[in-house]
């Protein structure tokens, strides 16, 4: 049995881990867990500094054979993340998620160089919500009113090379655009988010999202992972 922590932003990574991607892999004996990171004695995931993310994955792999991942959005990241203000100087989205993951990565193992093939961050270009935008016809299928946005929010999809390169400015982050056409009802992330992934489907997200399909192989190949460790 593989065990591997997925170390989530907030309540919508969290549901997207547990009811969408855990399900898939866990005929192949590869068993995801959704960890969410206190933030106080009541309350869990937002508001991530990069403190107490780095505190808890050197706590989670302390714990010992488990892989350790995570799922943060790009967009709002908290700038104390190693090499951030680097990574800000790149144009190409995915260079500025890769920087970001090897200099996090590299910190981590800065504690104990031994996690280096349990740990593999993900950094989520810009924004979870970018991934809804991987099937424009099977987003605004959720609730009846929204069918009337579809050709408003093709024309955004339309205008990037892929629904990753959404970007990050407060007014057109994923989130934001979503929340300006969803309406009767509202957008809501913590309910719609999952119900349209799930409607969309996994085959989709992989061909339309380059850098979610690259951390998805990796889940993948934890089987191939964990055979080396247990032969050495």
């Amino acid at each position: 049995m593989i065990r591997c922590y997925v170390v989530c932003e907030g309540q919508t990574e969290e549901t997207f881990i547990r009811n969408v991607i855990a399900p898939i892999l866990a005929p192949q004996q590869i068993y995801l867990i959704a960890r969410l990171i206190p933030t106080s004695k009541t309350s869990k995931g937002g508001a991530l500094t990069y403190e107490r993310v780095r505190k808890f994955v050197l706590n989670s792999l302390k714990e010992g054979n488990v892989f350790v991942t995570t799922f943060f959005d790009l967009y709002a990241l908290d700038n104390q993340f190693p090499h951030f203000a680097d990574s800000q100087k790149k144009a190409d989205v995915y260079a500025k998620v890769e920087s970001l993951e090897q200099a996090f990565k590299s910190d981590i193992l800065q504690e104990n160089t031994s996690f280096d093939n349990r740990f593999f961050p993900y950094i989520q270009p810009y924004e979870f919500e970018g991934l809804l935008f991987s099937d424009i016809a099977k987003l605004t299928q959720i609730e009846t009113a929204w069918s009337q946005t579809t050709n408003a929010l093709q024309i955004i999809r339309n205008s990037v090379e892929t629904p990753e390169h959404i970007n990050d400015s407060p007014q057109t982050a994923p989130s934001k655009r979503l929340e300006s056409h969803l309406k009767n009802p509202y957008y809501r992330k913590t309910l719609h988010g999952t119900l349209a992934i799930e409607a969309i489907g996994i085959d989709k997200l992989l061909a339309e999202c380059r850098h979610f399909a690259q951390w998805y192989n990796q889940l993948l190949a934890l089987s191939d992972e964990h055979s080396k460790q247990q032969s050495k």
